[in-house]
C-alpha cells in the first residue's frame, strides 16, 4: 500500500517526450510526484530516486487503483501509437480507467494532454483524434475536475526529423506553427494544479513565434547537426514508401501531416497566458539549449 503524501501528483506517461519534463518540473516546483511506468528500474534510472514508482500500465485495473490512490491530482500524457484497437485500448480507455479511479479516490485536478484538431469537424476522425474525445468524454464524466491542454507541434519533436545526416520533412504545404518548448509547458502544467480558476477549462498552448517545421529543422540542423540537410518530401511519395517499405508505420504520421496541412493551426492561447503564464522559448533558443546540454554529456572514450 502507498503512504498517502499531501499534494502527490501520479503522471501517467511520464518517461514520453513531452511527460518527462513535466514530472522534473512538477518536483521541482514542491509536488511529491508519482509515476505509473511500464519498466520501474529502466524509469528510475532515467527520473531518479526522488519519485514515487508504481510498475505497470494502464490497461490494468488494480495498478491504476493502486497508482492513484492518495493522489490530490493526476497528469496524463500517454502519446499512443499502433493500430487504431492499440491506441483505443491505451489513450480511451486506459484514461478512462484513470478517471474513473481519480473519483473514486476524490482526486481534486485531472490534467489530460489532447489535441488541438480534437473537436474540429473535417470528416471521419483519426484513430488518435477518435481515442482522445471518447478519453474527454470519459474525464467529464468522471466528475472530477479536469484541465484540458490542447497544444500546438511541440519543438521537441525536431530531432525525430532526422534520418541519418538528413531532415525529412512531409508534405510541401507547410502552416506556420507556434511551437512550444516542453519545458515551457511543465511550467503551465505545474501552475495548474496550483490555479482553482483552471478547473474545467481548455487551453490552447502556443509558442511565442510562428515558424514552419522545414525552416525549425533547418536552423536545429544549422545549429544542433551541422552538415544535416532538410529534404522534403511529397506525402504521396512517402505515403507510397511507408506502403512498400515501412509496412505503414508511418500512416498516422501522414494522416495527421495532411491534416495540419489542410486545417492550419487552431485555437486561442490567450486564456492560458492569462491563467498559467506564456510560453516564451523560441525556436533558436530552444536549439541553443540541446547544443548546451550535449556540450556537458561525458565524452565517450573509444
Amino acid at each position: 500500500m502507498i503512504d498517502m503524501v499531501a499534494e502527490t501528483i501520479l503522471v501517467a506517461g511520464a518517461t514520453g517526450l513531452i511527460g518527462e519534463p513535466v514530472v522534473r518540473q512538477l518536483h521541482q516546483g514542491g509536488f511529491q510526484v508519482r509515476v505509473l511506468v511500464r519498466d520501474a528500474r529502466r524509469a528510475r534510472a532515467r527520473l531518479g530516486q526522488d519519485l514515487e514508482y508504481v510498475e505497470g500500465d494502464v490497461e490494468d485495473a488494480a495498478v491504476v487503483e493502486r497508482a492513484v490512490d492518495g493522489c490530490t491530482g493526476v497528469h496524463v500524457s500517454l502519446g499512443s501509437q499502433g493500430t487504431p484497437e492499440a491506441i483505443d485500448r491505451v489513450e480511451h480507455r486506459g484514461t478512462a480507467r484513470l478517471a474513473a479511479a481519480a473519483a473514486r479516490h476524490g482526486v481534486a485536478r485531472f490534467c489530460y494532454v489532447t489535441g488541438s484538431l480534437v473537436h474540429e469537424a473535417y470528416g471521419s476522425k483519426l484513430p488518435e483524434h477518435q481515442a482522445k474525445l471518447l478519453a474527454e468524454q470519459a474525464i467529464r464524466a468522471s466528475g472530477v475536475p479536469y484541465t484540458f491542454f490542447r497544444p500546438t507541434y511541440f519543438m521537441d519533436n525536431l530531432p525525430r526529423h532526422l534520418q541519418g545526416r538528413v531532415a525529412v520533412v512531409l508534405g510541401r504545404r507547410q502552416p506556420p506553427l507556434h511551437m512550444v518548448a516542453a519545458s515551457d509547458f511543465a511550467h503551465m502544467v505545474c501552475r495548474a494544479f496550483r490555479t482553482p480558476e483552471a478547473a474545467n477549462r481548455d487551453f490552447f498552448i502556443h509558442g511565442p513565434e510562428a515558424v514552419t517545421i522545414p525552416a525549425a529543422l533547418g536552423l536545429y540542423c544549422k545549429l544542433v547537426e551541422p552538415g544535416t540537410r532538410v529534404v522534403t518530401v511529397p506525402l504521396g511519395i512517402m505515403s507510397l514508401a511507408g506502403r512498400l517499405v515501412m509496412g505503414g508505420r508511418l500512416r498516422a504520421n501522414l494522416q495527421l501531416m495532411r491534416l495540419l496541412q489542410r486545417l492550419g493551426e487552431r485555437g486561442d492561447p490567450a486564456d492560458a497566458v492569462r491563467l498559467l503564464g506564456a510560453s516564451t522559448t523560441t525556436v533558436g533558443q530552444w536549439c541553443r539549449q540541446q547544443t548546451g546540454a550535449a556540450r556537458q554529456q561525458p565524452t565517450r572514450r573509444p
